[in-house]
């Protein structure tokens, strides 16, 4: 079968396509054949030896795959070929035509959600009904400052913000980016490439600054959005797309405010029973229609590098899928 293999670190143009044996469901494990996965930074600072997991060589990336059950392990319970699955492939493997999974990371799909849709669905929206449900316990009412909130993950709690009550400010870097968050459902937007971060952040909020910051990017910006949080507010760290930022330490203590990680990856790992809650509400929320993935980009697996360039490029809105099936 066909495979994207990373076989030494550095930009996705590294990247190859090759033929590599078929995987097979071991103990409680499911092949599954793959329609669709989703690209994300871990994918694109994986490739370059910049994450915080170290995959050794050579490896195929990908962290999630969309499809079909083609074969069911022993003790894989609950499964059958033909089910329509997502799994999560814990960081490695998803860009290849057959996709190994844990039947623990799997879930089934409705028929009423395409594949690339579903995609991201245990990664992006994952992390944000993490992040906001039981890291920064949003309340109704309160204000959320998503920054990067066109991203992939971004737009995942943009969407998670509004279905638990809160007003959503949307910060973007392009009047065409933010655009698609208002369609996901923002109250308000911010331009912070011709905006200022903090001032704009406290006009929206009448002076009382913002209750939960969900910050995908990192950067200069995290510092500009921390000055604008609410007495007793939540500033979750979600990644840092524009580098790893040095906060003023004096600022948590003026606000009595909490700076607080958000790592998904980890959590599933050492939480199951919460991962399992987590991923059971975010398919039913899917099931009821209540969740709007956007794709904006479909790519063969050929073409999965420049799907990741393009990523790194900052030039995605909403999710990009690799098709390895079409």
């Amino acid at each position: 079968m066909k495979a994207i293999v990373c076989k030494e670190f550095g930009p996705p143009e590294k990247l190859v396509m090759e033929e590599v044996d078929e995987p097979r469901a071991g103990e409680g494990e499911l092949v599954i054949d793959s329609r669709a996965s989703t690209v994300t930074f871990p994918d694109a600072l994986m490739i370059e030896d910049k994450y915080q997991f170290k995959a050794p060589l050579p490896f195929v990336p990908g962290g999630e795959a969309a499809g079909v059950v083609a074969e069911v392990g022993a003790g894989a319970e609950g499964f059958a070929v033909g089910d329509r699955v997502i799994g999560s492939t814990m960081l490695v493997g998803g860009f290849q035509e057959k996709v190994l999974v844990r039947a623990s990371a799997t879930r089934k799909l409705s028929e009423n959600m395409g594949f690339a849709e579903a995609t991201g669905l245990l990664y992006a929206y994952g992390t944000g009904y993490y992040g906001l449900k039981y890291r920064g316990n949003l309340q109704p009412g309160e204000t959320l400052l998503v920054l990067g909130a066109a991203g992939n993950v971004g737009l995942a709690a943009v969407e998670l913000g509004k279905l638990m009550g809160a007003k959503v400010i949307a910060a973007g870097s392009s009047p065409e980016k933010l655009s698609v968050c208002l369609d996901r459902g923002a109250d308000e937007t911010i331009d912070y490439s011709k905006e200022d971060l903090k001032s704009r952040a406290k006009e929206l909020t009448g002076g009382k600054g913002v209750d939960v910051i969900y910050d995908c990017i990192g950067g200069d910006f995290a510092e500009s959005a921390l000055r604008a949080i609410a007495w007793e507010g939540r500033f979750l760290v979600i990644g840092f797309t524009a580098g790893i930022p040095l906060l003023p330490l004096n600022l948590t203590l003026l606000k009595s405010c909490q700076v607080i990680g958000v790592f998904y990856g980890a959590m599933v790992q050492k939480q199951p029973d919460l991962r399992d809650r987590i991923s059971e509400d975010l398919i039913k929320m899917a099931d009821e229609g209540k969740l709007n993935p956007y794709v904006s980009a479909r790519y063969s697996l050929e073409e999965a590098p420049q799907a990741l360039r393009a990523l790194l490029d900052r030039k995605v809105t909403g999710k990009v899928v690799v098709e390895a099936n079409r």
